[in-house]
């Protein structure tokens, strides 16, 4: 007995327990005759074709579209509306191509022929909509619907993790009521556009807003690799503010003379590395741009305007200083624009200057072509005697740097001067005397300095070593 105990317990542990609802039958497919090259075959029937799933639209509620201020409704007009996110071409072929469906028995547009038993019917872009239509349509619309939706991701929508938020906040380097100041990497867009979504102006309205109910807004740009200083405003005044003062100084001048000389102070500098040195060791480069597209229709370039007034260009003006003697072939200068144009330090040292800057393949790449990183004997112009090669033990030469084969961008805003834009909305909004002593006390200028990215550095100490 109790064998007989132990082996059904044994059992009840290794059987398998099935569910008591069997699966349905698998439907019989009588076999057809199939006659190929006189020859009789039995094989089985074709599968017929399999029904198009369909995505169901709301009914239409009766009423004008909010777009349209009146009239009739008609049938593409609601899909528009309904699916704004795809383009009209796209909602146009679905109805060219019979894709678009209606409920037979919801219009009285279409009475039922006899014989016909369809409860849908293909509909034309015409289709004039009545109240509670019913629109069907392929749903591979809803998955183009959302592709478009991941092809870039607006601020509003997304939602850093908290590693990311972590790293943009050891960016910032300073930070009010009005303004923030961050340290851009280089490699890091700043404007987000297809299908770039990790821009810095996405990540900072998403994890820069801190107390604020928004993020903050660009108020100048820096190329995607470049690096340096980026400003960026808090509050949609001090974003009007800094606009007008980096696009046109005057237009921001108001009837305060402090806010007018800090306007007049404000400037920033760039550190760049470029192959050979100016003929001039300072100097003012008026040399104004335009831009051009390429044989291949979509890639712009900016160039020097040739001044024959068939083409648009722009004024562009920048202050240079050479910092120090040519090392190897490259030297250190010290840009200093005065006006706000798309590439106008590359492009003015490239092709007015001569000097393209190190990794700048798109305006220097005739002279990188040509250019050889390996070192060579310059002689001191003081001295007459060549440099001496020290170079610091422990120095890692890293990727990008100016021995690299492959080097990165070597521009940098190193310094930004601007007026307090806190202080400074505060004097606008209440008269001086109504201000506390302590935000009086606050200074006029704020300056700002970033240290050189990783790449930059290294081939500073690089060429400081040729130094004695």
């Amino acid at each position: 007995m109790i064998f007989q105990r132990g082996e059904a317990m044994w059992k009840k542990n290794i059987l398998r327990h099935y569910s008591r609802v069997a699966p349905p039958p698998p439907a019989e497919v009588k076999p057809v005759i199939k006659v190929s090259n006189n020859v009789a075959r039995l094989v089985s029937r074709r599968e017929e074709p399999k029904p198009r799933q369909l995505l169901s639209l709301p009914p239409f509620p009766g009423k004008p579209l909010p777009t349209k201020s009146g009239g009739r409704v008609t049938a593409i007009s609601w899909v528009k509306y309904y699916f704004d996110e795809l383009s009209d071409r796209v909602i146009q072929s679905h109805f060219n191509k019979g894709r678009v469906y209606m409920d037979r028995t919801n219009s009285s547009n279409y009475k039922e022929k006899v014989g016909q038993t369809e409860e849908m019917m293909k509909i034309k872009p015409s289709h004039v909509m009545e109240e509670g239509n019913r629109i069907y349509m392929p749903v591979s619309v809803a998955e183009m619907r959302i592709s478009k939706r991941f092809e870039t991701i607006p601020s509003g929508t997304l939602y850093p993790n908290a590693d990311e938020i972590a790293y943009m906040q050891r960016l910032v380097k300073y930070k009010d009521s009005a303004i923030l100041v961050l340290n851009k990497p280089p490699r890091v867009p700043v404007k987000g556009n297809l299908p770039i979504h990790n821009s810095m102006d996405a990540l900072a309205a998403a994890a820069l807003s801190y107390d604020y109910n928004e993020g903050p807004k660009l108020v100048h740009r820096l190329d995607r690799e470049s690096s340096g200083l980026l400003l960026m405003g808090r509050t949609k005044e001090s974003v009007g503010q800094l606009q007008w003062l980096f696009d046109d100084p005057n237009r921001a001048k108001t009837w305060s003379k402090i806010w007018n000389a800090a306007c007049d102070a404000t400037y920033q500098k760039y550190w760049a590395l470029v192959i050979g040195s100016p003929k001039e060791k300072e100097g003012l480069i008026e040399a104004p741009l335009s831009k051009v597209i390429l044989d291949d229709g979509k890639t712009e370039r900016v160039i020097l305007a040739q001044q024959s007034g068939f083409e648009a260009s722009q004024d562009a003006v920048t202050e240079y200083r050479v910092l120090g003697p040519m090392i190897n072939g490259c030297s250190w200068i010290e840009l200093c624009p005065l006006t706000s144009r798309k590439h106008q330090l590359r492009v003015h040292c490239a092709e007015a200057l001569g000097t393209p800057i190190v990794g700048d393949f798109k305006y220097g790449w005739f002279v990188h072509r040509r250019w050889k990183q390996m070192p060579q004997v310059n002689i001191e112009p003081i001295s007459g005697q060549p440099y001496k090669l020290r170079r610091p033990e422990g120095l890692a030469v890293q990727k990008g740097s100016v021995l690299s084969k492959v080097p990165l961008l070597h521009l940098h805003c190193r310094e930004l001067l601007l007026p307090n834009i806190a202080k400074f909305l505060r004097i606008f909004e209440k008269k001086t005397e109504d201000l506390h002593p302590a935000h009086c006390a606050k200074p006029d200028l704020l300056r700002f300095a970033a240290p050189m990215p990783s790449h930059m550095r290294i081939s500073w100490n690089l060429m400081s070593s040729y130094l004695v």
